[in-house]
């Protein structure tokens, strides 16, 4: 298990999208995180779209450093008018607490709240994460995952 003290957040940099675009090629990571580009393998359009997301000052994109490598990211989002949390974990981090850690540090950051998660309904452990950082399920909605190329069910949950 990786401790916090082994976690660090900082802004994300335009220079760790070439990082993030490999992480999210997995095909394992891809369907568990379901809601996802409809063409993964397109750098050219990841990185126009998350260059613009760094530099959004309404979005708090963080870059998550383990043992002085990049281990993933979080992030604050509006949706709707509403603050959401977004977060994608290289898969060789998995299963060491990296995620939960994190995202519990990410929190001490961001203010805003109520702040929602939304998780496909069969990623156990993005389920987990959200549980163990203090959000509650409040619901569930449907809707077309692009890594999957079919309609699924999704869990929305709230941290207050």
């Amino acid at each position: 298990m990786i401790t916090d003290s082994e976690i660090i957040l900082r802004k994300t940099e335009v220079a760790d999208l070439d990082t993030f675009f490999i992480f999210q090629l997995d095909k394992e990571a891809n369907y568990l995180a379901a809601f996802t580009a409809k063409d993964p393998t397109d750098k050219a359009a990841y990185l126009i779209k998350y260059t613009k997301l760094v530099n959004d000052p309404t979005i708090n994109m963080q870059t998550i450093i383990v043992d002085n490598s990049i281990a993933g990211s979080v992030s604050k989002f509006e949706m709707e008018g509403k603050a959401e949390i977004t977060y994608w974990i290289d898969k060789k981090f998995w299963s060491k607490g990296v995620a939960t850690k994190a995202l519990k540090h990410f929190l001490t950051l961001e203010k805003a709240r109520p702040i929602f998660g939304r998780v496909a309904f069969d990623n156990f452990g993005s389920q987990r994460v959200l549980e163990k950082c203090g959000f509650v399920r409040i619901g569930q909605d449907k809707g077309f995952a692009n890594a999957r190329q079919a309609e699924i069910e999704e869990f929305i949950y709230k941290l207050t």
